[in-house]
């Protein structure tokens, strides 16, 4: 019975011998999914601007696997503010895996400030990462997916795709773009036989976020607006994008996807009457 479970489970959602071109690999929630994408099968090119990183993360997928053939992963630099390092980077990974299967534009940026408060130079900066980079580099990409006749897109948004808080207004109009850009790509290149989705996380505990979650204010502020009172962890992703990667999703496009922990429903409830605590 077990053994029949599993060979359901992994014809459904194995991920064995797909090239997965992942985005923003070094960072706490790429990290977590691109071991997670190795575990399932995959054969990865991970790719960031964060070489030290990057090779870390290599070596911790490749300890994993010591027998795996060298394509097991393979680690490329990527600076999506240069079109030039986009093209090169896909080139490079074309050149080693013959293909792209899927690409998980996961890399983005945020700096928290009012309205009031932003430079030109930040608003620049993050909009070139969290959308004109992963813009660019999805077409560069699709154009060898429309080649092959197949493709699969996930993009990373965000809860602030929908939803604000205050000071992430660059970081927030980059995320509600990313998920009307899922849905064009959704649009548009279907007929290519490439499929577009996109994850919305809430508000996950990582390194980067772990100084909101540890103020006075902000931590107390968010948990009451989670309906699970708590952050979610970088691995509560894994689940959802191995579904979007894998054949068990071949007829979802145009989604997004929120994993927030009850936030978007409505957080925690007020007092109410019942004699149940």
């Amino acid at each position: 019975m077990a053994d029949s479970i599993g060979y359901y489970l992994e014809s459904v959602f194995s991920l064995k011998d797909k090239v997965i071109l992942f985005t923003g690999a070094a960072g706490g929630i790429g990290a977590a999914v691109c071991k997670a994408y190795a575990k399932a099968g995959a054969k990865l090119a991970i790719c960031d601007i964060d070489e030290r990183g990057l090779a870390s993360l290599e070596q911790e997928i490749r300890s994993d696997a010591p027998d795996a053939p060298a394509d097991k992963v393979m680690a490329f630099r990527l600076d999506l503010t240069d079109i030039v390092s986009i093209e090169a980077c896909v080139n490079s990974v074309v050149d080693v895996y013959g293909r792209v299967d899927v690409l998980f534009n996961c890399a983005g940026i945020n700096k928290r400030e009012g309205i009031l408060d932003v430079e030109e130079s930040t608003y620049d900066r993050i909009m070139q990462i969290n959308l004109k980079g992963l813009y660019f580099i999805s077409q560069e990409v699709a154009k060898h997916m429309r080649k092959a006749g197949h493709g699969n897109i996930i993009n990373m948004a965000s809860h602030n795709s929908v939803g604000m808080l205050g000071g992430c207004s660059v970081y927030g109009a980059t995320k509600s773009a990313v998920t009307a850009l899922t849905r064009s790509m959704a649009v548009e290149w279907a007929k290519f036989g490439i499929r577009a989705n996109a994850i919305a996380p809430g508000h996950i505990l990582t390194p980067l976020t772990a100084v909101t979650w540890e103020h006075p204010t902000r931590g107390d502020y968010l948990r009451d607006r989670i309906a699970m009172r708590r952050p979610g962890q970088p691995e509560e992703i894994i689940g959802t994008a191995l579904l979007l990667a894998s054949d068990a999703s071949s007829y979802m496009s145009g989604m997004m996807i929120h994993i927030d922990g009850g936030c978007l429903a409505g957080g925690a409830p007020w007092d109410f009457d019942t004699k149940y605590s």
